[in-house]
């Protein structure tokens, strides 16, 4: 098992109850904006805002604040201008580290990443130094108790998914960045509950961790990444067993 995917499902048992709610609202908020304003506000017509508002409508942001964000979005209603930006770098031991933003202020931003890189024993590299080594994918997770393998992959394969992946405590379907929706809709029309789906960067290689100690200086660096109100995604290449995670995190 990787360890980023294990992390990504801690994360996402962690958001579910996370205190600073507040702060996941906004950073979804940003995402429909800018999806809205790039590919258009017809939801069944732009896959990146539409998947940007499931993920809104599973944190539970409202609908009249969802509907707000898509007509500021499209220049219906006023409203700050955001700009995608991603940021290359490395954490302790050579993790290679990819960190999506939407700034209103890229020299802002660009300096307040790199502290935190620097701060946290990380450096930040040139553009193209880190993405090659991950692959653009769509990412639906599901409860273990969704089904047995056989019976979930059968159900994702036959609708497009590439994979499916045993993250411990739950499945991670990874599919073409353009399938995600079908394949999520398959696997709910077959009755089986989705948890989240989302684009994602998946590793190609991954830098292995046996010590908890490396895992934490890791994890320390991803987490003060997010903490940032910039920095929407934190994606890493690290491998690590459950056991040194949950110690690491424990």
């Amino acid at each position: 098992m990787s360890g980023h995917s294990k992390w990504a499902t801690t994360k996402h048992q962690k958001a579910a109850k996370d205190k600073v709610r507040g702060k996941l609202f906004a950073k979804l908020i940003r995402q429909i904006e800018v999806s809205a304003r790039e590919g258009g506000g017809d939801v069944e017509g732009n896959p990146t805002l539409r998947t940007a508002v499931t993920k809104a409508k599973q944190a539970s942001v409202p609908v009249d604040t969802i509907t707000h964000a898509i007509k500021r979005g499209t220049g219906d209603l006023e409203g700050v201008k955001y700009e995608a930006i991603a940021y290359e770098g490395y954490a302790p031991c050579g993790v290679a580290l990819y960190v999506e933003t939407l700034s209103d202020n890229r020299n802002r931003t660009g300096a307040e990443v790199r502290n935190v890189f620097s701060k946290n024993g990380g450096s930040t590299a040139e553009p193209g130094a880190v993405s090659w080594q991950f692959d653009r994918k769509g990412s639906i997770l599901l409860p273990k108790s969704a089904g047995a393998e056989d019976d979930v992959f059968l159900v994702a394969a036959e609708a497009g998914a590439e994979d499916l992946v045993d993250l411990g405590d739950a499945w991670q379907v990874l599919t073409p960045p353009t399938d995600l929706h079908v394949v999520r809709t398959a696997l709910e029309a077959a009755g089986l509950p989705v948890d989240s789906s989302d684009l994602v960067f998946q590793p190609t290689t991954t830098v292995p961790l046996a010590d908890e100690q490396d895992v934490r200086k890791v994890l320390r660096l991803i987490e003060a990444l997010e903490d940032h109100d910039d920095v929407q995604n934190v994606y890493a290449n690290f491998d690590a067993s459950d056991e040194v995670i949950q110690l690491a995190v424990g």
